[in-house]
């Protein structure tokens, strides 16, 4: 099923503000009010629709990130993805999108689909945890983003990261009317 407008608004969890309500924004809202009530994350270090920017031939690409869980010097510290299907399949765009994260690269990269998740180890790729446990406690996300830092990234894998993210998010807009996927 692709993610289309539902024609009406609904108010954002983190930032109160009215966002249109699509075929999967209830689930990215109960998404960011499980980390924030049921994970203890201050609401202030989940910020909703960050953009990963970077150039494509003459112009720039924009891929949103769903949540960002940041530290208290707004530097990220886990990219925090909604999949709707197998959280795996969704693994190596979220990596892609972590690692080209401006402020970044995010240490840590999760994805969920509200009834299992995955945490990823954005350096190499591992994957650290699965099932609904695998999104750390707000107590404990500082030790495992310090526990897998991420070295720079030279330009030849900055630019076939760019490559990777593209093409992902891409396929996924292209596999349907542009106007109705909202990536």
């Amino acid at each position: 099923m692709h993610e289309t407008s539902l024609g009406e608004t609904l108010r954002d969890y983190l930032t109160g503000e009215s966002i249109e309500a699509t075929t999967y924004e209830d689930l990215r809202q109960a998404l960011a009010r499980l980390l924030v009530e049921g994970l203890g994350y201050p609401a202030e270090r989940v910020v909703p629709r960050l953009a990963v920017r970077f150039p494509v031939d003459d112009g720039e690409y924009c891929r949103t990130v769903d949540l960002t869980v940041t530290a208290p010097d707004g530097s990220p510290l886990m990219l925090v993805f909604f999949c709707p299907g197998q959280v795996n399949t969704f693994a190596r765009e979220s990596l892609a999108a972590a690692r080209l994260m401006t402020g970044g690269p995010a240490p840590l990269v999760a994805v969920s689909d509200l009834r299992d998740a995955a945490l990823y180890a954005v350096a190499d790729g591992t994957q650290l945890a699965s099932g609904m446990r695998a999104l750390p406690r707000h107590a404990d996300i500082d030790h495992l983003a310090a526990a897998h830092p991420v070295p720079p990234m030279d330009d030849t894998r900055r630019a076939a990261e760019q490559r990777i993210l593209y093409a992902y998010s891409e396929f996924l807009k292209r596999c349907c009317d542009e106007s109705v996927c909202l990536l």
